[in-house]
């Protein structure tokens, strides 16, 4: 039995003959860019969300570095970060001149906030939370700092849609909350797409002139923006999977309980989930310290997997001028060689989830554990 680490032609087939509708919809609507899709999904997800604001973008990259743009963060400021997140994170911050500050993980794979205050300098102008493989965050204290020492708050909900903390959802703590529409998000589209929510009328109409060549008028511009626009075929399906995220997300979070119960090997180290927090499960990652080993084990077994991720920002050839070796983010760095993401997608059956745990509570046995 070959297992994939993930399957979105399931999640389209559960639904194939409302997405293919839709598409032919949009298709004969003969208007494709900034149009009822793109504005109906927006009020869709920002009444999802709680905010008051949806400003759909054309990536979860575009929402980062938007977010920090039109909020004036720049050359000379700092930006506090988790160490142990996607790169698009950190790009999000640097592609505005800003340098990312690294704060280590806490036992949840997120950012630990009793760490963040010793970073703070006069130079920090903003904190940005991730909230790693669907988990929300430990957002009181962070909320607390940010007003304490008057910084932005930027979340970075790109594996989140849906999660809470404290019954709030992610992305509606700060300034700003940032999405992506990645295929393999829980909220997928079929190609890139993002957006951003927020709770500002400024903060959302500057994103909406950015957004569009700093234009707010067509050929009046305003400010040097970008082409960053959620176009209308990518928002008519996501407005399809919308409609269905909840019963998405309780298949998922039904596979994920199975796990946590039913693997039993004390070379594994399962997710734990925070009191207060709620996930929704973009990825069930594990922690092994015979990871590599783990993954040739599954590979023979033609099992999939995926690090997520295998390379820490810090240690990346891409920020090497931030001057930061390896040592300079230990937790980072031990999550990076231990993490692994096993197979879990939408429309997984149970013989595969069966075959998935048998291999994972077999790993190592007979060596006297």
């Amino acid at each position: 039995m070959k297992i994939m680490p993930n399957r979105m032609d399931r999640g389209f087939e559960m639904y194939q003959q409302e997405f293919e509708d839709k598409a032919l919809q949009v298709l004969r609507s003969g208007w494709y860019v900034l149009g009822n899709e793109v504005k109906s999904f927006e009020n869709e997800f920002a009444q999802y969300e709680g905010a008051k604001h949806c400003v759909g973008l054309a990536s979860g990259l575009d929402a980062l570095w938007i977010a920090f743009r039109v909020l004036g963060i720049g050359k000379g400021d700092e930006v506090i970060v988790q160490g142990n997140t996607y790169i698009a994170s950190v790009m999000g911050i640097t592609i505005n001149g800003a340098t990312p500050i690294f704060v280590e993980p806490d036992e949840y794979n997120n950012i630990d906030a009793s760490k963040i205050e010793e970073k703070i300098t006069d130079r920090t102008k903003a904190i940005l939370v991730v909230h790693l493989y669907g988990q929300a965050s430990n957002m009181k204290p962070v909320v607390e700092l940010a007003k304490k020492y008057d910084l932005r708050l930027v979340e970075d909900c790109a594996q989140s849609h849906g999660a809470c903390f404290d019954g709030k959802m992610t992305g509606t703590f700060g300034d700003i909350g940032c999405f992506s529409f990645y295929p393999s998000k829980n909220l997928g589209a079929f190609g890139d797409a993002g957006a951003i929510v927020t709770n500002d009328d400024k903060i959302a109409q500057d994103v909406r002139i950015f957004r569009n060549y700093g234009s707010e008028k067509r050929y009046h511009n305003k400010v040097v923006g970008a082409n960053s626009r959620l176009d209308e075929l990518q928002a008519g399906l996501l407005r399809v999977r919308l409609g269905h995220l909840e019963e998405l997300t309780k298949e998922k979070t039904s596979l994920c309980e199975r796990y946590l119960k039913e693997i039993k090997n004390p070379l594994i180290h399962l997710p734990k989930i925070r009191e207060g927090a709620t996930t929704v499960w973009h990825q069930f990652v594990i922690h092994c310290e015979r990871r590599d080993e783990l993954i040739q084990y599954l590979n023979e077994r033609e099992i999939g997997t995926i690090i997520h991720y295998p390379i820490p920002p810090h240690l990346s050839e891409a920020y090497q001028y931030l001057g930061m070796k390896e040592g300079s983010l230990p937790i980072t760095e031990q999550y990076a060689k231990e993490v692994l993401s096993i197979p879990l997608y939408n429309g997984m059956t149970e013989e595969e989830q069966d075959f998935v745990i048998k291999c994972l509570n077999e790993f190592g046995k007979g060596e006297g554990l």
